[in-house]
């Protein structure tokens, strides 16, 4: 797909913070939006963690593509990546009329004690006040997940969300519109460090000819280098303008996952289409990290346990990359190649992620084990995939997990083992133990060796068991057997 010629590149960052336009041209790419705030004196943002933990820092941006509200942590988005957006902090909420609907359910819940943290909370509260899809529990519990207090207690502030979510108030923000960049790339230069954001895949590859060059994209990974490794990338190159690399559109039977998609958007284009990649979402991060992280970055980071690799290589997904020979398809399951390494040549990105969704008879499952259930890092993550025939043979089976290796992999021993077998306890009883002889977890503080190990093969037996009486057809239109498990989770 080619682009059209976008228009000449910005040099000048342009945005809307609380109602004022303004400009800037002497901030470094690097400063986060939660550090030029505050040194403009918008003290209502808070740093807690600089590291998108907390949420004290949480402010609200309109999202050009969708016209919504989003929270995110302004702790790490760089502040060239507000560049034609509208930008809103708990001092641009109160108007002549008095407090917003979110700063008055937090008074009347009595919702704040010491009031660090308050902010972030109203800004969360804030996005909700226009969402019309908070239509069940963990709904309200997944809007304020990425925001922590130590005085209050979550029952007074989850009541006062529970009073506003939806409600959708008929002021200035519900008829808010983004100022928006005409088309326009950015290349902007300070402080010895250059940030373009091009519009087109052909001006990002001719920028990724550059040795110094990198590739950012929602900046939560990213961000944490500059927060807390003091990290200043001296060229930056955004994909978040280039709109062939964003999106859910099905190709034929093929789904096609854009790179750059938002997490987020991902988990609500994927609730019916692909359930089992929508329940892992549920509770890979925060709501302001999933409005920023991006599936590529997730990928591409190559982390051994990022958590959505499993459910792509257990779907049997293929990487689309895109260089200046043209794309090429490789298989996910050969997309990590070592530590934090994948199969990108030099001047290459990844475009898309393509797959073919399981029909509606495969058991499907997907699991994170962490120490929280709410924003935490896995200790080990798995996804399963498992076909019969009429005579409940095993036709394809496909067990991916994250946290035992060097990668996120394939537990082609176990799958060989179930592949002819009937879907029985000895079965996979046998293939449990298959596995035992692949693996060889490492330890760290986030379990040992024997606790991965242990926890991978009863993953496979719990599986098992959630899935052995399915029926051949959905439930509700859903697939069945599809649930992420962590400590103290009810279920």
């Amino acid at each position: 797909m080619r682009s059209s010629p976008s228009a000449e590149p910005s040099t000048i960052l342009r945005f809307v913070l609380n109602g004022v336009a303004l400009q800037e041209s002497e901030a470094r790419p690097t400063t986060t939006l939660l550090q030029w705030l505050r040194r403009r004196r918008h003290t209502g943002t808070k740093e807690g963690c600089a590291e998108g933990d907390c949420g004290a820092c949480t402010v609200a941006i309109l999202d050009p593509g969708s016209g919504r509200w989003r929270a995110i942590n302004s702790c790490l988005v760089l502040l060239p990546m507000i560049d034609g957006c509208q930008v809103v902090t708990v001092e641009g909420l109160a108007s002549r009329n008095g407090l917003h609907p979110a700063q008055r359910a937090m008074v009347q819940a009595q919702g704040s004690q010491c009031g660090y943290c308050t902010p972030g909370f109203v800004m969360s509260l804030f996005e909700a006040c226009y969402r019309s899809d908070l239509d069940q529990p963990w709904k309200l519990d997944d809007q304020i997940c990425g925001n922590l207090c130590r005085c209050t207690g979550y029952r007074p502030i989850r009541d006062a969300l529970a009073s506003v979510a939806g409600q959708r108030p008929d002021d200035r923000f519900r008829a808010a519109s983004a100022p928006g960049t005409s088309g326009a790339g950015l290349r902007y230069e300070a402080g010895g460090q250059r940030f373009d954001a091009p519009t087109t895949l052909e001006g990002a590859l001719a920028l990724l000819r550059s040795p110094t060059v990198r590739i950012v994209a929602g900046a939560t990974d990213l961000g944490l280098e500059i927060t807390q490794r003091h990290a200043h990338p001296p060229h930056l190159l955004s994909l978040d303008r280039i709109a062939e690399l964003r999106g859910v559109a099905f190709d034929g039977d093929e789904l096609v996952l854009g790179a750059t998609t938002a997490l987020s958007e991902l988990e609500d284009a994927t609730e019916d289409t692909l359930p089992i990649l929508h329940r892992m979402l549920r509770y890979f991060g925060s709501r302001q990290i999933k409005h920023r992280g991006t599936l590529g970055g997730n990928l591409c980071n190559a982390s051994p346990i990022g958590d959505l690799a499993p459910v792509l290589l257990a779907l049997d997904a293929d990487a689309v990359l895109q260089g200046p020979q043209g794309p090429r398809t490789v298989p996910l399951s050969s997309f990590f190649v070592g530590y934090r390494t994948t199969a990108l040549e030099p001047g290459e990105l990844l475009a898309q992620i393509r797959l073919r969704p399981p029909p509606d008879s495969a058991r499907l499952g997907a699991y994170k084990v962490s120490r929280r259930r709410e924003l935490d890092i896995s200790a080990v993550s798995a996804a399963v995939q498992i076909r019969l025939d009429d005579q409940g043979q095993v036709t394809l089976a496909r067990l991916a997990l994250g946290g035992v290796g060097a990668t996120p992999l394939r537990a082609t021993a176990a799958e060989a083992a179930l592949l002819g077998r009937p879907w029985s306890e000895e079965s996979v009883q046998q293939a449990a133990h298959a596995l035992d002889q692949q693996l060889t977890p490492l330890s760290d503080p986030r379990g040992s060796s024997w606790f991965r190990h242990t926890l991978a093969r009863n993953l496979l037996l719990g599986f098992y068991e959630e899935t052995r009486l399915q029926p051949f057809t959905p439930l509700s239109g859903r697939h069945t057997g599809t649930l992420i498990l962590s400590p103290g989770d009810p279920r």
